[in-house]
Parts: structure tokens; sequence; C-alpha cells
């Protein structure tokens, strides 16, 4: 069945006659639903198989500090959160004095950015992490670099062979790698 769009913008089918019908009993509504048809946004898998299901997006991963963070009272606070960075979280802490003359704080500011919880602190900001041990410092830069480096380079995949479902690893681990 062929959809073309009609002059007063409705939505008209030609069916297997030619002739053109507007959906619905008064030509207002959706037409139903056909056999074959995919739900808005589905792309067709090759060879005709149903699509592949894409995972909703996930903005925010928990963690688990290897040291753990202690606070002025001396509780230890190891499980937290991140959420995935914007450009902004990117480019907001280039303009920050410390890091203009200290490159290495970057680090710092970004990740006090973009962990959103750490244990039970009612804020995480760059003072906490500066505050934190070198290994959960390390810990937090390659999840970071986890999360929103390699999270996007995955792709779902069919086997043209057997229609296994699997995912590949897109990009490489360092640049130039593919």
């Amino acid at each position: 069945m062929r959809r073309t769009a009609a002059r007063a913008g409705r939505v008209t089918h030609a069916g297997p006659d030619g002739v053109e019908t507007a959906p619905g009993a008064d030509g207002a509504g959706q037409a139903p639903p056909q056999a074959g048809d995919r739900t808005p946004g589905a792309a067709a898998a090759p060879g005709g198989q149903q699509p592949l299901r894409q995972e909703p997006l996930r903005t925010e991963f928990p963690f688990q500090l290897p040291r753990g963070y202690v606070d002025e009272s001396g509780t230890v606070h190891r499980d937290g959160t991140m959420r995935l960075s914007t450009a902004r979280d990117e480019l907001v802490p280039l303009r920050d004095v410390r890091v203009q003359e200290n490159p290495a704080y970057l680090s710092v500011v970004l990740l006090g950015r973009v962990i959103t919880r750490l244990g039970t602190l009612p804020m995480v900001h760059d003072g906490i992490v500066e505050n934190m041990f070198a290994s959960d410092l390390a810990y937090l830069q390659d999840f970071y670099r986890q999360i929103n480096a390699e999270g996007h380079t995955r792709a779902a995949v069919r086997c043209p062979h057997c229609s296994e479902p699997f995912e590949v690893e897109l990009g490489g681990s360092r640049l130039g790698e593919s």
C-alpha cells in the first residue's frame, strides 16, 4: 500500500486497485495499521527481518571508588553516580582560572561537574574531587573516558548468515584506530 500526501494536508492511501482513499470513517483519523507497517522511527533490517531493538539511552552510570572519599567527619563514601558529559561540561572549565594556570586541574573541575552522587554527601563539587585519593581520581578519569568516549562506538548488528544479533565496537581505543 502506497501513502501519498493530499492537498489538504491529510494522508491518503492508494489501495491495490490504485484508488486513493482517506483513512478512517470521517477522513480525519489515521489509517489503521497494515500488515508490514513498522513502528515510527524503526528502520528495516537487511533481508526483511525484524529491526534490532535499540536500548534506551543511559545518561547516568553507577560506580564504586576503589578506596573511597573520606569526609571531614571520617565517613567513607564509595558508591556514586556519574552522568554523561555535555559539550558545556567540557567547555566551561576552560575558563576557570585554576585550569588556565594548571591544565592538569581540568579533570578535577570536569569530574566535579559530572558526578551527580557520592555516598551520602548532599552535593559533589570540584573541592571534593581534589581531596580524593590519587587512585580514586585515576579510577574516575578512566570511568569518565569509558562512558563518554567508548559508550557511543558500539553498534547492534545481525549476522548475515545465521541472523543472530550481536554488538561490534566501531571505534578504536586510541586516536587513529578503527
